[in-house]
């Protein structure tokens, strides 16, 4: 779950995302101040808005707001409250993780592009990365799918020139760290860092 406010440039609505999946064609259902957008076909909801917000929620954000069991807990009793079905499974798991560079093999299509196996304790991701300084042995910082980095971009499953590939080894620039290098390449932890650990600036 990922979720947005900005009251001047949208207004008083809390955008609500539930999946990084894309539909082709979606509906939607409102009640109340909720309104469902859902895939036409399947009827899986993708996201939802909730409009007059601040009646319902205090939020001092603009831009992405942090998840909280409390914020699910009050989003749950306002669908329950609107006779909507739909009930919200969030995982409240850090996205942003330490990660262990296990592999590098170069992208059979691109020359600029590396294939690297990434250990994050739970699993092991395979992630195209274009970084020039990126390197078996590494601890890096890993957004894993469905992480909104600083400029509000959203990690989804992608495929990068036929290859798959689950999450982005971050830079310092695109963390948004202060001080952080103008060339190109990841930002490489030191070795005590701790593999799957939340990453925190």
């Amino acid at each position: 779950m990922n979720i947005f406010y900005n009251m001047k440039g949208v207004g008083d609505v809390l955008l609500v995302q539930l999946t990084t999946t894309t539909f082709e064609e979606v509906e939607t259902q409102s009640k109340g101040d909720i309104t469902l957008i859902k895939d036409s076909k399947t009827g899986e909801v993708a996201a939802f808005n909730v409009f007059n917000a601040s009646n319902h929620l205090e939020l001092k954000e603009q831009g992405s707001v942090e998840v909280t069991k409390e914020i699910v807990a009050t989003l749950q009793l306002l669908i329950n409250n609107s006779e909507l079905d739909l009930i919200l499974e969030v995982d409240f798991t850090p996205k942003f993780v330490v990660g262990y560079v296990l592999s590098k093999e170069q992208h059979p299509n691109a020359d600029k592009l590396n294939i690297c196996k990434v250990d994050v304790v739970e699993e092991t991701l395979q992630i195209v990365c274009g970084a020039p300084n990126v390197e078996v042995g590494q601890k890096v910082v890993v957004a894993k799918v469905g992480a909104v980095m600083p400029s509000g971009l959203v990690i989804r499953d992608a495929e990068l020139r036929g290859i798959a590939s689950s999450g982005m080894i971050c830079s310092a620039k695109e963390l948004a760290l202060p001080d952080a290098p103008t060339e190109k390449g990841i930002l490489v932890l030191d070795q005590s860092a701790e593999i799957g650990s939340a990453f925190k600036a």
